[in-house]
């Protein structure tokens, strides 16, 4: 017997190079990953939390079902951001392609390198907004409000 499907959350990013084509690459390998996936429309953010200047981001979410686990999913995030060209300079450095896990199911992970839901993705209109658009009604299983009750 297969392992069960879960609803997943990937934020995508990117602020260097042709910003359009690094998550239109992403979105092409999740769609070889996940079923069912649906994609956000792609906006412009200011960088957050950085310490230099950086070009704006571009800006998205895809939702879909996986049956990798939580571990399996960030590494293979983490390598198609390393196969576009992702290196890892600075934590908060200019990037080609950044994909977080945002949610995982109704999972609540904290183990090394890898915090589910993102801990951060309720503060980030970048995040939210765009998962609202596609997933209204996806549950943040810490705070257990509606994605579009968070946004």
């Amino acid at each position: 017997m297969g392992r069960v499907a879960t609803t997943v959350a990937i934020a995508l990013g990117a602020n260097l190079g042709d910003r359009r084509a690094h998550l239109q690459f992403a979105v092409e390998r999740l769609r070889l990953l996940l079923s069912g996936i649906r994609v956000s429309t792609f906006i412009d953010s200011a960088p957050v939390d950085v310490t230099e200047p950086q070009p704006t981001y571009l800006n998205g979410v895809v939702v879909g079902e996986t049956t990798l686990t939580a571990r399996e999913l960030l590494d293979t995030l983490m390598a198609i951001e390393r196969e576009q060209g992702r290196t890892r300079v600075t934590r908060r450095a200019p990037r080609t392609l950044d994909l977080d896990l945002i949610l995982y199911g109704d999972a609540v992970m904290h183990e090394p390198g890898l915090e589910v839901p993102h801990p951060r993705f309720r503060q980030r209109p970048f995040v939210v907004n765009p998962l609202r658009e596609i997933a209204p009604d996806l549950i943040d299983p810490v705070t257990g409000k509606r994605i579009d009750e968070l946004a």
